[in-house]
C-alpha cells in the first residue's frame, strides 16, 4: 500500500503564493506518476499537474503560467509551487500517485491523498 501525504495549504489573498506538498510512503514503484488534483464545491474533480519519474509534466490549461510542479524521486515527494492565485482555484487539492508495476506488462494503481484545503480570497 501507498500513503500520500499532504501539507501547504491555506489561505491567501488574490496574486498570492503557496507551495504544497505531498510525500508518498509505502510501496516503491520504479515507474509512476505523481501529480495534483483539485475539487471545488458543486464541482467535478479535475487535474492540475501532474509529472513523471522521468520529470514528464502536464498541467491544466488554467494553470499553466502560474503554477509549477516538480518532484524528488529520492524522497517520493512532488512540490506543487502556485503562484499568482486566483479566487478560481480555490478548492481540495488532493494528491496522486499512479503506480505502475511490470508483470509482463505494466500494471496501474492509483492512491489519494486526504486533501488539503486552498482558499483564495479578497
Amino acid at each position: 500500500q501507498v500513503q500520500l501525504v499532504e501539507s501547504g495549504g491555506g489561505l491567501v489573498q488574490p496574486g498570492g503564493s503557496l507551495r504544497l506538498s505531498c510525500a508518498a510512503s509505502g510501496i516503491i514503484y520504479s515507474r509512476n506518476t505523481m501529480g495534483w488534483y483539485r475539487q471545488a464545491p458543486g464541482k467535478e474533480r479535475e487535474l492540475v499537474a501532474s509529472i513523471t519519474t522521468s520529470g514528464s509534466t502536464n498541467n491544466a490549461d488554467s494553470v499553466k503560467g502560474r503554477f509549477t510542479i516538480s518532484r524528488d524521486n529520492a524522497k517520493n515527494t512532488v512540490y506543487l509551487q502556485m503562484n499568482s492565485l486566483k479566487p478560481e482555484d480555490t478548492a481540495v487539492y488532493y494528491c496522486h500517485l499512479r503506480g505502475m508495476m511490470f508483470s509482463g506488462s505494466y500494471i496501474g494503481t492509483d492512491y489519494w491523498g486526504q486533501g488539503t484545503q486552498v482558499t483564495v480570497s479578497s
